[in-house]
């Protein structure tokens, strides 16, 4: 599973890539895998407000639908639109052409409840040995 270095993580598999005080919202590697193939994205409102851990936005594929969690608290300032035509971007590329939301970041501190790309990969490795390896989306 890919995992950069720099984003941080969520326990229920998001990423969030940071600069100044924007931060990029999106599913990992490994999330996208669990999913299958997505076949719908409910993008986020413009402007709306979100808060740390709570939903952002829903996803559908070929095996379930998945909420997905903010990492951070703030106002959604843009949201992927190529997502509405081709959802198939969260798999081909879920940390570049496939984020799913900007969001202009309320409380900095809040990335301090995040996990870094090292506590993240030990957060799978525990997954794996917990369940033997089965990969399952949260719904």
């Amino acid at each position: 599973m890919d995992i950069i270095n720099h984003y941080l993580y969520t326990k229920e598999h998001e990423w969030i890539d940071i600069d100044g005080k924007t931060a990029t919202v999106g599913i990992t590697d490994y999330a996208q895998s669990a999913l299958g193939d997505i076949t719908y994205v409910e993008l986020p409102g413009i402007d709306g407000q979100v808060e740390q851990f709570e939903q952002l936005t829903a996803l559908e594929s070929v095996k379930s639908a998945s909420d997905i969690f903010s990492p951070v608290s703030g106002k959604i300032l843009e949201v992927n639109d190529e997502l509405t035509d081709d959802p198939g971007l969260i798999n081909r590329d879920p940390y570049e052409k496939g984020w799913i939301a900007k969001v202009e970041i309320s409380d900095e501190e809040e990335a301090s409840n995040l996990m870094t790309a090292d506590e993240y990969r030990s957060y799978l490795e525990s997954l794996d040995r917990n369940d033997g390896g089965a990969a399952e989306a949260e719904e």
